[in-house]
């Protein structure tokens, strides 16, 4: 939790681009820019997962070029489409045939109307004119010989709907409606709605058995490409019987699966539920809430495609195919001359044949080849935005930089592979433009959100304090940059000094060069102890370090890091001088001063200089305690507030000191090592512990003024440790101290005048 109220804000600047594809997934803010995406994902999808083979079962007789080059323009009399009818149904034995061709108007090219008319006109007195013209009325009437050709047969003829102001009706549309309009419960519109329509001739449709609308755009999405197309539309007009009337495609197929009944079949029980699908006979068909039908398109269109047979029409009229050739095939006739403007875009092609989209429809309804948009559609949608989103919103917010990254593109990859598994596996159609869109301006957003603002924030944390705060802990800091700044503040800590004994000798022996080289090598062993013990440099100053625990990083165990790093640095100093002895140069010695207290650390200095360090009483006392090391001779002194507070390790009282600068004693010790619970009972240990038992003593002795019993108690350590400057350094006290009486206000303690 304190992780997310840290990222709080970065975590809200992400969600935005879900509340955005919430808005457009519920209908509250449509976007185009989705909507066109979501078509471009379907669209490439379609195309990937295409058959790309032929159906033999199918078979479109084209009105094609050659066809308009041999037999004249279109559109053909009459009598000429008798011959190819009776040439498909008769010699070929077709099993269905459908014309996506309309015959609106009545043919007058072979001139009845006009013999008729002269007949009644000038030659009216002619004997036997009329007659006459009577007796090959029926060799003329090239309707009545096109609906005599379709008499019996399979054919299904086209029209179309329209929709005006001032319903319009031509022609005559099949006696009764596929579907009557108390199928479908009241208070909903289950598909388009039209008015007014285009058919065939009264004599062509009563000779046709079976006819269909030939609208393909009424679901064209706003960009003109046809996705889906409608199986049944509900004429509302008074020329014809209201209901629902099918499509030219639902029409063929029924026609050459012995015209099945069709059947509404609803999303649930409730009043005015949802038109789920259209139930075929045993072809469960789904359907969109207009009654459209996603077009399964098999391949490329056109001759070339390779997905359905192409017939040329003049080829049909002039015999040029064997008889039988197409028996029991499903043909279907169109137009792709250019010139006659029956080509349409599709996912597939920006100038495919509006005959070949039917003819994909019967395929796919022969192949239960079926898409579905199914009605939970826009609820996937919102749970698809919510679950990617939260997920992106926490993970790019909470993880670093490389797993977010990964996690963001395995997000991306969730979400395309569970929609092509659900397309691919179940045909279901879902949308997947707002989840993909939402993703990628989250990773946006938010990578942007932690560049400009939290990295801006890291790069000015690192150019603060990567200069004397040690790597591991900038890391730390980087976490979470908010918390750190340079601004003064007053915290309990533990601060170091480090001074190099003898410099001065030392730098009189080596040129400049060698001493910078020198003293750099020196530094850099003991700024890594420190780094390494997570300790703060403050400064360098000349041979002496000075250090500090507890800030920037709030660290609790900051004391005991001191002194482990004041024993580490003691031991590199050992690890120098062992290499001294070898190279020949003289060797060195450090003086290390620690104390904790309350101090205050922020950025001081002036305009012209600044730093981050601390101030107060309690790092001049460090100060103090570092001088006073080589007088007890020992290279750490540390308080007795350090002593407290790490207590994990053997200490050794040096004195009770009273230094410049302070009113009130200060009990020193000097740590001689870590102990852990194993080694506290080796020999060793024990006997190191009844040393420091007795030395307790001796100081016990000391402060009560007992001379004589602090010089018993301190002969036995000094004969075992007769070079120790801190023994003989008392045996000299003491034995000073027996010339003289005692004092009522000793107090024991050691007083320094010099730092």
């Amino acid at each position: 939790m304190t992780a997310m109220r840290r990222h709080g804000l970065r975590i809200a600047i992400t969600l935005l681009p879900v509340l955005l594809a919430l808005a457009h997934a519920t209908g509250l803010w449509r976007l185009d820019a989705i909507d066109r995406l979501d078509h471009l994902i379907y669209d490439t999808r379609l195309r990937a997962t295409m058959p790309g083979t032929l159906d033999p079962r199918i078979v479109i007789v084209d009105v094609d070029d050659a066809s308009l080059t041999r037999q004249g323009q279109w559109p053909w009399s009459r009598d000429k489409l008798a011959r190819l009818t009776r040439e498909l149904t008769g010699r070929q034995q077709a099993a269905a045939l459908g014309f996506d061709v309309m015959f609106v108007e009545p043919d007058r090219s072979s001139g009845l109307d006009k013999l008729r008319q002269i007949a009644r006109g000038p030659l009216r007195e002619m004997p036997g004119l009329a007659t006459e013209i009577d007796r090959l009325a029926p060799t003329l009437d090239n309707d009545a010989i096109f609906a005599a050709a379709m008499q019996g047969q399979r054919v299904a003829l086209g029209y179309y709907f329209t929709r005006t102001e001032k319903p319009g009706a031509k022609g005559q549309l099949p006696p009764a409606p596929v579907l009557q309009a108390e199928a479908f419960p009241p208070g909903r519109g289950y598909a388009s709605a039209w008015n007014g329509f285009g058919a065939s001739l009264p004599v062509l449709a009563a000779a046709a058995p079976a006819a269909g609308f030939l609208n393909t755009l009424v679901m064209s999405n706003g960009d003109g490409v046809i996705r889906a197309v409608p199986l049944i539309a509900r004429y509302e007009g008074d020329r014809a019987r209201p209901g629902y009337y099918e499509s030219l495609g639902l029409a063929v197929y029924r026609l050459a699966s012995g015209a099945p009944p069709v059947r509404p079949v609803f999303a649930s029980d409730r009043a005015a539920p949802p038109l789920q699908s259209l139930l075929v006979g045993g072809l469960r068909i789904p359907v969109n809430e207009a009654a459209s039908m996603q077009v399964p398109f098999r391949g490329p269109g056109g001759a070339q495609g390779g997905s359905f047979r192409y017939v040329s029409a003049g080829d049909v009229l002039e015999g040029r195919l064997a008889p039988g050739e197409l028996k029991d095939r499903i043909v279907l006739v169109g137009a792709t001359a250019p010139g006659l403007q029956d080509l349409r875009a599709t996912p597939v092609g920006a100038a495919f044949p509006g005959v070949e989209v039917h003819a994909n429809i019967v395929s796919a309804m022969l192949d239960h080849r079926l898409l579905a948009v199914p009605d939970y559609a826009p609820g996937y949608e919102v749970l698809s935005v919510l679950a990617a989103g939260l997920v992106l919103a926490l993970g790019l917010s909470l993880l670093p930089a490389p797993r977010a990254v990964v996690l963001a593109i395995a997000t991306l990859a969730a979400l395309v592979g569970v929609n092509a598994w659900l397309y691919q596996r179940h045909s279901l159609v879902l949308p997947l433009a707002s989840a993909l869109a939402m993703a990628a301006l989250a990773f946006a957003f938010n990578m942007g959100w932690g560049y400009f603002i939290e990295s801006r924030a890291r790069r000015g944390l690192v150019r603060l304090f990567g200069t004397y705060v040690p790597p591991q802990l900038v890391k730390e800091m980087l976490v979470t940059p908010g918390r750190y700044s340079m601004r003064a503040e007053s915290k309990r800590m533990t601060v170091m000094f480090c001074d190099m004994r003898n410099f001065t000798r030392l730098s009189e022996q080596m040129a400049p060069a060698e001493l910078q080289a020198f003293l750099n090598n020196v530094f850099n062993r003991l700024t890594s102890v420190i780094s390494t013990h997570r300790g703060t440099v403050d400064k360098y100053m000349g041979d002496c370090v000075m250090a500090f625990w507890g800030a920037p990083i709030d660290t609790p165990d900051h004391a005991t890091l001191a002194v482990r790093a004041a024993l580490g640095m003691a031991e590199a100093v050992r690890d120098i001088n062992n290499i001294h002895r070898t190279t020949g140069r003289p060797e060195i010695s450090v003086g290390i001063g620690i104390n904790s207290g309350v101090m205050s650390v922020g950025d001081m200095g002036s305009a012209a200089r600044r730093s981050y360090t601390v101030v107060g009483d309690a790092v001049n006392l460090a100060s103090r305690l570092e001088g006073l090391s080589v007088h007890y001779g020992v290279e750490i002194v540390a308080s007795g507030a350090t002593r407290e507070l790490a207590p994990g390790f053997v200490w050794q009282e040096l004195d009770s000191v009273l230094v410049k600068g302070r009113a009130q004693a200060v009990a020193v010790f000097t740590p001689l090592g870590a102990i852990t619970q194993a080694e506290a009972q080796t020999p060793a240990a024990l006997q190191q512990s009844a040393q420091l038992q007795r030395w307790a003593e001796v100081l016990a002795a000391y402060r009560r003024q007992d001379w004589a019993m602090g010089r018993n108690l301190l002969d036995p350590l000094l004969a075992a440790d007769a070079k120790k400057v801190l023994y003989q350094l008392y045996a000299q006290r003491l034995a000073s101290m027996a010339l003289r009486p005692q004092d009522p206000e000793w107090d024991g303690a050691t007083r320094f005048e010099t730092k």
